[in-house]
């Protein structure tokens, strides 16, 4: 059986901190541990999965190039204080906002740094909208108005209520692909209550687009790693919002600086995409961009909706290699 995107993801997760360790098991004189967790043993499965499909070579080679990377930009995997610890996080961490898919860690030196392993994209945040989901309280510590759900509750409760007359009538729930227009009627009305409500917040808050960002790419600095298996090569990109990546230790460091990023403090234009039904575009300063794609997670309706969301543009300034493979 052919491995899901999840399992394909989880497996590079497993081929990342594989590599790390390959690449790091010499040169920390046997003070290297791999933290078996429940989320270690998940990604463990993944990637036997993925050898028993025969495309683990792939995903070794691919970990291995973002391997190759990291280790020349941070001096502390090889000459920090200590055991090193590689571990896998749960995906819970990212609900939490932590969007570290493996992580290393120096306690003696009280230093850590984290990766984000994505398989043939780019996405950074998956988020729901709902008739009770408050955007603004849970992104941005604001919470949304009354306007807002005045518009959003009524288009979401006619989902709910499909489900509600399917039940009643002992019939399967419908399904998304059966509905007329679900674009005019419920993604496009939604995106722009949504559009409304994020520059009336940002009206009254002149932090929400630092908010924003923080709230997509997560609360730690990171290194994003991205597979492209028909180009063969691997991206790392150093997401260093606080600067606590590319640290030098005992005397060593990385030949390459690694730069820290500006967070936005406005909003250039929010709007949907040209094209589009289901999409929108959110232009910052600083050279942040970030587009949101609305869409049903289910084939079956339900009474919420989820976004995909991609920063297409990153400020000049970020650390960013292809590496070969």
């Amino acid at each position: 059986m052919a491995l899901s995107n999840t399992e394909y993801g989880k497996a590079y997760e497993y081929a990342c901190l594989l590599s790390l360790k390959k690449r790091l098991l010499g040169k920390t004189n046997g003070k290297l541990t791999i933290v078996e967790s429940d989320a270690y043993k998940t990604a463990q499965n993944a990637f036997c999965k993925a050898k028993d499909e025969g495309v683990s070579e792939n995903l070794i080679r691919a970990a291995d190039a973002a391997a190759r990377v990291i280790v020349r930009l941070e001096p502390q995997l090889e000459y920090g204080n200590g055991k090193l610890s590689l571990a896998i996080q749960t995906d819970a961490q990212g609900i939490a906002g932590d969007v570290r898919d493996v992580v290393c860690i120096r306690r003696e030196n009280d230093w850590e740094i984290g990766i984000s392993c994505k398989h043939n994209h780019h996405a950074v945040k998956h988020s729901r909208l709902s008739a009770t989901i408050d955007f603004g309280k849970e992104w941005f510590d604001v919470p949304c108005s009354n306007v807002y759900f005045n518009k959003v509750v009524p288009i979401f409760n006619e989902l709910r209520d499909m489900r509600i007359a399917a039940t009643e009538k002992n019939m399967p729930f419908p399904l998304w692909n059966d509905i007329p227009d679900k674009a005019e009627r419920f993604y496009i009305p939604i995106l722009c209550a949504f559009l409304e409500e994020l520059d009336f917040l940002a009206s009254k808050n002149s932090d929400i687009p630092r908010k924003l960002i923080e709230y997509m790419i997560g609360r730690y600095d990171f290194y994003k790693v991205i597979t492209d298996d028909r180009h063969r090569t691997t991206r790392v990109e150093a997401i260093n919002i606080a600067g606590s990546l590319n640290s030098p230790i005992n005397g060593h460091r990385s030949m390459v600086d690694v730069a820290k990023l500006k967070l936005p403090t406005r909003f250039y234009h929010m709007g949907l995409v040209p094209n589009s039904n289901n999409k929108i575009e959110i232009v910052c300063d600083e050279g942040w961009t970030l587009t949101m794609r609305i869409h049903n997670a289910s084939s079956k309706v339900e009474p919420s909706l989820k976004f995909d969301v991609q920063l297409v543009s990153l400020p000049s300034s970020i650390h960013a290699q292809v590496e070969p493979w």
